[in-house]
């Protein structure tokens, strides 16, 4: 039975409405998609709260996706919000009033089940021939890192190292000076150092799934999105220690021309280059494979799964 779904990601960049035909045990194909770039992470003030014209966006954004998703006659819609809502100080409040001016309910993923829900949509994209995955997901407010056999991971980490989050604390300017890029691959390096032990030593296949990646890998010259998502990607070590060196000192204007990537998010690029190309490098990882499928697509797959049980 056809089961129309939408799926609301309230991100640190983009509250994005995901309509899809869905059935269980199948292929969930795309039936409609609304986007809308608030970029919350950097509406949070020095006291660690979204601010007021932060949520006023917020409660503007998902009154209009609610009312997309009804044009679009969904069944279900599954909404919830990731690091930039959850880490808040004020998110009970910002919920409360999202719930009371829209009727819809947001659900605050942890990192973990970030990670795990993004390994889910890895493992159906790829398969079971796919042995051992290493996924890895750059987020606005944190990098999510996920191994494991099953549609389960054994192991499922979130660092706060999103690309937004530390272009808002670390990076001044624009482009930022050599010393605060070079301060950042510092802590970078230390923070992703710390996780080393928790994570596995050996995996058959390194996947990496989010925005930041994709667009990494097309400076890096993997094929345009119009190629379509069936189309094989990949991210080498060399290729975004590439891509590092000459857009560490780009402003992000320059940057934002440039194929592939989203002017909305070119300010927050460099930090995303640090991050993969520290998380690939302390963890030996020589290419990555890029998945189309990530988050939103593994909460509709569980979503599936428990109707289908």
């Amino acid at each position: 039975m056809r089961m129309r779904l939408g799926v609301l990601d309230v991100g640190s960049n983009t509250v994005h409405l995901l309509v899809v035909d869905a059935y269980h045990g199948a292929h969930p194909w795309p039936a409609g998609s609304e986007k809308a770039e608030l970029r919350l992470a950097e509406k949070i003030g020095s006291d660690g709260k979204l601010s007021r014209s932060g949520a006023d966006a917020l409660v503007e954004a998902v009154a209009k996706a609610r009312d997309a998703a009804a044009d679009h006659e969904t069944e279900d819609l599954l909404a919830f919000a990731t690091s930039a809502v959850r880490d808040a100080t004020n998110s009970a409040a910002v919920l409360r009033r999202v719930r009371d001016e829209t009727g819809v309910e947001l659900q605050v993923l942890s990192g973990e089940a970030e990670a795990m829900m993004t390994f889910l949509a890895v493992r159906r994209w790829f398969g079971w021939s796919a042995g051992r995955l290493m996924v890895l997901d750059i987020g606005g407010g944190s990098l999510e890192l996920a191994s494991g056999i099953d549609e389960e991971p054994d192991t499922a980490l979130s660092l706060p190292l999103g690309a937004g989050r530390l272009t808002r604390e670390w990076l001044r300017g624009d482009p930022p000076t050599p010393a605060q890029v070079d301060k950042l691959c510092e802590y970078v390096d230390e923070e992703v150092g710390k996780a080393i032990g928790r994570l596995p030593d050996r995996w058959d296949r390194a996947v990496a799934t989010s925005k930041t990646f994709r667009t990494l890998a097309r400076l890096a010259g993997a094929a345009p999105s119009s190629a379509g998502p069936r189309t094989p990607r990949r991210l080498t070590l060399t290729g975004v220690h590439q891509v590092f060196g000459f857009i560490r000192r780009m402003p992000s204007a320059a940057l934002a021309e440039m194929e592939g990537v989203s002017a909305g998010r070119a300010h927050q690029l460099l930090a995303g280059a640090v991050v993969a190309e520290t998380a690939m490098r302390r963890l030996g990882i020589d290419a990555l494979d890029i998945c189309p499928w990530a988050l939103r697509e593994g909460v509709i797959l569980r979503r599936l799964d428990v109707l289908g049980s």
